[in-house]
């Protein structure tokens, strides 16, 4: 099981990027302690080559002053001072008989092209124990043609310093790599866990659990984020599939007996011959039936395409006004049959951005619920307000809706009052929702006192309303039959 996570870890896309964001951070600090060591040696060089041509300078004023005699004493004098430290001096014969210096015989070294000498040389330790070799770099001149003048500095201090910055620039780059990978593999294995929490949820929602839901760690970070939003996706496919059970269920019960009917009809039509009006009795009631299943399958095909969304994007201008004044035509012989007093209060245009046949069609719903279920002599009013917000309303005096039956009524195949003799597939208020989802509006039922007060506000756009209870409007000029 162990070696499973690490393999994974390994292979995990966290640490093939942080195994390339160390490479390429790696090579640049690595540069960078090669470019320091690099200028470290060479400044300490060029200092020690700059401390024997000082050296050399102040011999060779010494030699013009007073020739070999004052060369000497002058070596003398400083080799005496610079006994077992860092100056070098030497001065022999064309044999090699020593004359002077703080060495005593010339070193075995062959000259660089530019003339410096590289060698070692033995310098009593400083405890007086003994003596230790040494390092030392310097210049070889000839001197009146018949003695050798040898002047240097002990580097041996200097090539230890060397050691030391190159050994740290080696560990820094080992600790550069070994942090890294380290690094690499505790953040693959943080991820691998974070990312695990999730498919872990997605395998057992994929298995049929929809109610599961993704654990927040509460840090707030971009992995909370994702799995906050997941899980508001989530609610909403589990609320569309609940949806979707229910209206399957719905409507194989609601269609069930209207088909049936149709098929008995038809069945009993078919055992005995017929005149010519019972024929067109049964077959004016079968397309009553027909039209009842093809005004439910329209009003579910609305609904589904409201809250679909995928007509957000053809949104024109659209006045409300206007859309109350036709359908308080489409309705005032419907209201007048049925002696209801249909009344259209406008205060003027009322413009706002949506699907107009949408709107229509959610207002139209409105007002054939008003006029179906108030009793004759009651009621019905259309208003529009140019707000803000921009608003429509129905109205009526009729029974209205209980407030804990409000919410209910705007779900699918939902019918209040079954026993009403009024025809109906309880899809209005439900349409109505969607659309007002789909326009962003605030959707509320209210009590007219009496009656049933339904309100929809529209919101500027492109800033979504929130749903919430609206106030009673103000009263505008009316209008009726």
């Amino acid at each position: 099981m162990r070696l499973a996570i690490l393999l994974s870890s390994l292979r995990s896309a966290t640490f093939r990027l942080t195994l390339a964001y160390l490479g390429v951070f790696g090579l640049s600090a690595i540069a960078l302690l090669a470019f320091v060591y690099e200028a470290s040696v060479g400044f300490m060089e060029q200092q020690t080559r700059d401390t024997i041509e000082a050296e050399i300078q102040g011999l060779r004023e010494q030699y013009l002053l007073g020739a070999l005699p004052a060369l000497k004493r002058a070596i003398d004098r400083r080799a005496e001072a610079e006994r077992n430290r860092a100056s070098i001096y030497l001065l022999v014969t064309r044999d090699g008989d020593w004359i002077a210096g703080n060495i005593d015989r010339w070193p075995e070294a062959m000259a660089s092209e530019d003339g410096t000498l590289l060698f070692t040389f033995e310098r009593r330790r400083p405890d007086g124990e003994g003596n230790e070799t040494r390092h030392a770099l310097a210049r070889a001149f000839v001197v009146a043609e018949r003695y050798q003048l040898l002047v240097g500095r002990d580097v041996e201090d200097r090539i230890n310093l060397q050691r030391l910055l190159l050994h740290a620039v080696v560990t820094g780059a080992g600790l550069i790599l070994v942090i890294g990978v380290l690094g690499g593999f505790a953040l693959s294995r943080w991820t691998l866990g974070r990312l695990e929490g999730i498919n872990r949820a997605t395998r057992l929602i994929m298995s049929g659990d929809l109610s599961r839901r993704i654990a927040l760690d509460g840090s707030g970070d971009e992995f909370d984020e994702l799995a906050a939003n997941l899980n508001r996706m989530l609610e909403r496919i589990e609320e569309l599939v609940r949806a979707m059970r229910e209206v399957t269920d719905n409507i194989a019960h609601d269609l069930r007996t209207p088909l049936t009917r149709m098929r008995s009809r038809l069945e009993l039509a078919l055992m005995r011959p017929l005149d010519a009006a019972e024929a067109r009795d049964l077959l004016e009631e079968t397309m009553r039936e027909a039209d009842h299943l093809i005004a439910t399958f329209n009003a579910l095909l609305a609904i589904a395409r409201a809250e679909s969304g995928t007509l957000e994007a053809d949104r024109d201008p659209v006045d409300l006004s206007e859309i109350a004044a036709d359908v308080f035509d489409l309705y005032e012989p419907f209201a007048e049959e049925r002696q209801i007093a249909l009344e259209l209060r406008t205060g003027g245009p009322v413009a706002v951005r949506g699907q107009r046949h949408l709107l229509a069609q959610a207002v139209a719903n409105l007002v054939d619920n008003a006029v179906k279920y108030t009793e004759p002599g009651g009621r019905v009013w259309i208003l529009t307000e140019t707000g803000p917000p921009p608003a429509i309303e129905v109205a009526d005096n009729g029974p209205g809706i209980p407030e804990d039956q409000r919410a209910r009524a705007l779900e699918r195949f939902v019918r209040l009052a079954p026993e009403r003799s009024a025809p109906g597939n309880g899809l209005g208020l439900s349409l109505v929702d969607a659309v007002a989802r789909l326009h962003r509006a605030r959707l509320t039922l209210d009590d007219n006192r009496p009656g049933l007060k339904v309100r929809l506000e529209f919101p500027p756009e492109g800033v979504p309303a929130p749903r919430s209870k609206a106030l009673p409007p103000a009263g505008t000029e009316p209008r009726s039959p």
